[in-house]
């Protein structure tokens, strides 16, 4: 026995973002689509936009001091470095440097002069950065140096004022001390000498004082500030050169796409991953089939030497030979969600062929009775005895008389019963003949395949389940959707079944298509292949009358009669 299928581990982060990734890497046009546009919006950019140029001056700012070089001194002494950045870009400075700039032959108003100023601060410095960005080097340099001189200008202008203002405020203090002196001088002679002198004196130490304070005042350095780095007219423009811009334009371009790629995905009703394949069936995935392009005209993959498409079907038969349900019973139904039933015929042939490679008796029933094309997708089905264990009654309707002898290459042989369109589909699904068939197929070496048509199109496959109780599902990975296999696990489930895991088809890609379509083997995708002529032709309903009661029994559209009038046993002569 082997052992149970191991659960994908759903707290296996790695594997989860590596599946994502891959999901997403699905969406190749979207991604494409994003950076193109990243790159045509950034070249754009670098094309259209007008060159700028920015020339940059630095200023150190420092406060007004009698002696800088006294010990103690402090160079930061009342300045906030925030508030005069303020200044710095206010439109008191912006109309000093327009008339400075009006007297140089650049007319600029205020408002567009400012609007291409910026003024930083580098941490821990008393520095300002004049940083202009202007149309032309000169502009761009004229217009820096002359907002950096205005705001020296007026940062002198206002530590003078702010001088003056105090001196008139001493002034007005001395003035009337120096009239009261005066009046006590005039006193000093008459009686009671002693009094005046001591308060015209106390008068002239204040005086004294206030005039002392005034000098101080008048002394002091009211420098602004240095321009420690004079503008110069740059070089080159100011922004992203066009590498740079097309750089950035690709990686906001990819990381658009991967936008749209996540969006899509949320939003994608198919199945994204293995992971998601296996939890949404409640099945183990058994193989995933390899696309030849050499397969494309041929079913068979078996016996074509050096193909890796027939290595995986033996590796399918081989893992579901060796496991326990389906050693049990030998029975297996083949069978799709939805849509045509292609991948699933190739499926269940190819199976049939590697477990007659492996020595077993095998026999695969068509039970797709409304579109029957194996016996001519298979090529030269001849008639032959069929095995002792697959020969039943003596019937001649459909499946009895419908057998053949399918030669695999270099591999074997295997029974093939082909489907015949018939009026009652369920009824013939569910007759005696067909159970025995499927009945005689569980004997020791033996194994029958039924293909069926997709479960969720017709109730074919749900009518065989109670007696082909193992049921394998072929799919392609991207049209199949989550909700199609959680339907298909509660089918199967409810009548009885068990699934033994999903194979996971190809399809056929652009070329293979193409080289289809040329040789004819294969209509144009969504049509349903036509049937061959004669047994397994299209029904002529034509003129057809009589009881409606007919119906209820096996009775085929064809009556039995092959192309040249005799009957159309493949298995009995």
């Amino acid at each position: 026995m082997t052992e149970p299928i191991r659960a994908l581990d759903e707290q296996d982060e790695p594997a989860l973002l590596r599946d994502q990734f891959r999901q997403l890497l699905r969406y190749r046009t979207l991604l494409v689509t994003g950076v193109l546009l990243g790159l045509l919006g950034s070249g754009w950019l670098a094309l259209s936009g007008e060159d700028t140029y920015a020339a940059t001056g630095e200023v150190s700012v420092r406060s007004a001091a009698s002696d800088p070089f006294a010990a103690g001194a402090s160079a930061d002494k009342g300045i906030n470095i925030g508030s005069e950045r303020q200044t710095a870009v206010s439109d008191a400075v912006g109309t000093i440097a327009a008339g400075t700039l009006a007297k140089q032959g650049d007319e600029v108003e205020v408002g567009a002069l400012l609007s291409g100023l910026q003024v930083t601060n580098p941490p821990n410095t008393l520095v300002l950065k004049f940083a202009y960005t202007g149309r032309t080097p000169e502009q761009a340099r004229a217009r820096a140096e002359a907002l950096a001189e205005a705001y020296l200008e007026i940062r002198r202008e206002r530590t003078e004022d702010s001088i003056d203002n105090m001196v008139d405020g001493y002034r007005a203090q001395v003035k009337p001390l120096t009239e009261q002196r005066d009046r006590l001088a005039e006193q000093e002679t008459g009686p009671g000498g002693d009094d005046v002198t001591s308060a015209r004196a106390n008068l002239i130490v204040a005086i004294s004082a206030l005039n002392q304070k005034i000098s101080e005042l008048r002394a002091l350095d009211t420098t602004p500030g240095y321009l420690n780095k004079k503008p110069v007219a740059p070089r080159q423009p100011t922004g992203a050169g066009l590498p740079l811009l097309l750089g950035l334009g690709g990686v906001v371009g990819l990381a658009l796409g991967l936008l749209l790629s996540w969006v899509r995905l949320v939003f994608d009703p198919a199945v994204r991953s293995t992971r998601e394949l296996v939890r949404s069936l409640g099945a183990p995935l058994l193989g995933t089939l390899p696309r030849e392009r050499a397969a494309a005209g041929t079913l068979l993959a078996i016996g074509r030497p050096g193909s890796r498409l027939a290595e995986e079907y033996r590796a399918v038969a081989f893992r579901l030979a060796y496991d326990p349900s389906f050693a049990e019973r030998r029975r297996l139904l083949v069978t799709a969600p939805r849509g045509d039933n292609d991948m699933a015929r190739a499926a269940a042939a190819n199976l049939a062929a590697a477990f007659a490679e492996m020595g077993r008796d095998v026999l695969l029933v068509e039970a797709d009775l409304r579109t029957p094309s194996l016996a001519g997708d298979l090529g030269a089905a001849h008639p032959g005895r069929s095995p002792r264990w697959a020969t039943g009654g003596q019937d001649r309707g459909w499946p009895s008389d419908s057998r053949a002898n399918v030669d695999v290459p270099g591999s074997g042989a295997f029974t093939l019963v082909a489907g015949r369109r018939t009026d009652n589909v369920p009824r013939a699904l569910t007759s005696a003949p067909v159970s025995r068939i499927i009945a005689e197929g569980g004997r020791p070496g033996a194994v029958v395949i039924v293909l069926a048509p997709p479960v969720l199109s017709y109730a074919d496959a749900v009518a065989l389940v109670d007696r082909v109780e193992d049921v394998v599902i072929v799919c392609r990975p991207r049209e199949v959707h989550r909700s199609d296999l959680e339907r298909i696990r509660e089918v199967i489930g409810a009548a009885g079944g068990s699934l033994l895991g999903t194979l996971l088809h190809p399809g056929y890609g652009r070329l293979d298509r193409r080289a289809l379509r040329k040789s004819g083997d294969s209509p144009a995708p969504g049509h349903r292949p036509a049937a061959p002529g004669g047994r397994y032709g299209d029904p002529d309903m034509t003129g057809r009358t009589g009881d409606p009661a007919e119906t209820m029994g096996l009775r085929t559209v064809d009556g039995g009669q092959g192309r040249d009038g005799r009957n159309s046993a493949a298995g009995h002569r």
